[in-house]
């Protein structure tokens, strides 16, 4: 298929570590010709052909349309002593049919949405397909091609103010173990190079990576894995 690069890519949520990989790598190897980030702020733009849209304080319904092709969605929040991730706008999970709507009206074609999920915690059956009625809205949307990729994530630490929470939370803990490696958080840059590869080379269609394709390519050579998870053996 045609290359990718050929158009503007706008991003949603370029924030935490693999928000500033994907960047890094989508913009800064220049391997689109113009990249959007949306904001809730004015900044300045860092790299050369970025640029900031900044959006409105309304519904997203009401959004004016941006013009781009491909568009890239991640849901990880901001880190709040990075000042300038203070300012770039990161959807929350239950805005992602009314961002998909405003995308497709703003003429993006190919989709592409890093969903990080809990070790463990998404049902196996649910791994390789839709999970959710927002997800098939999405699809339903009509865009060209849409990549569900779900790369796994650490639970939050939570503080725990009695001896009681704290020795229940230990127990709990101990079925991290049980959790299989393939399943286990990977690098932002592994997850980057991947997502940058099937945005490439992914023909027509809806197509969602599991954890375990994510984490089999940081293992070893991204290209041959996302090959063989686009043609159907992984």
């Amino acid at each position: 298929m045609a290359d990718a690069a050929a158009g503007t890519l706008l991003i949603a949520g370029a924030t935490g570590v693999l928000g500033q990989e994907l960047v890094r790598r989508l913009a800064g190897r220049h391997r689109f010709a113009h990249t959007r980030v949306l904001v809730r702020e004015p900044i300045r733009e860092g790299l050369s052909g970025v640029e900031t849209v900044c959006v409105p304080d309304a519904p997203i319904d009401e959004w004016p349309p941006v013009e781009a092709q491909t568009a890239l969605v991640l849901f990880e929040p901001p880190r709040l002593y990075y000042d300038r991730e203070r300012a770039l706008w990161t959807p929350a999970p239950a805005q992602l049919p009314a961002l998909a709507r405003w995308l497709r009206a703003s003429g993006v074609a190919s989709l592409a949405i890093v969903q990080p999920h809990f070790q463990g915690r998404l049902p196996e059956a649910l791994k390789r397909g839709l999970a959710s009625l927002d997800e098939e809205a999405v699809v339903a949307e009509g865009f060209e091609r849409v990549l569900l990729v779900r790369s796994a994530q650490k639970p939050p630490q939570v503080r725990h103010a009695s001896p009681a929470e704290r020795l229940a939370a230990w127990m709990l803990s101990i079925t991290r173990f049980m959790v299989p490696s393939s399943e286990q958080p990977v690098r932002a840059s592994k997850v980057a190079e991947l997502v940058d590869i099937a945005l490439r080379i992914a023909p027509p269609g809806a197509r969602v990576m599991a954890p375990e394709t994510v984490w089999q390519a940081s293992q070893g050579d991204v290209r041959e894995v996302v090959d063989a998870w686009l043609a159907g053996s992984r």
